[in-house]
């Protein structure tokens, strides 16, 4: 009985955890609306909202890519605006 209450314990820890990575996702989608693009040539683009591909672009972290909430931050993270 007790091994359960642990296994369960740890479950819904695990969960808690998937569940807070993924709101402060969203949470910071929500803010900060220019997205950091890395290129299929390793170029690290923002977009900001109204250029021609923003709504196409998909931010995946997985790739280094990312939000910001200015221009001026993407700057000075070392990012370009697109060109388009």
């Amino acid at each position: 009985m007790a091994r359960s209450t642990f296994v369960l314990a740890a479950l819904l820890s695990a969960i808690l955890v998937i569940f807070s990575a993924i709101s402060g996702s969203a949470q910071e989608a929500s803010a900060c609306k220019i997205k950091g693009n890395v290129s299929t040539r390793g170029e690290r683009i923002y977009h900001v909202p109204g250029q021609k591909y923003y709504n196409e672009t998909r931010i995946s972290a997985s790739h280094g890519e990312r939000w910001f909430c200015s221009e001026e931050e993407a700057r000075a993270a070392g990012w370009r605006k697109s060109r388009v």
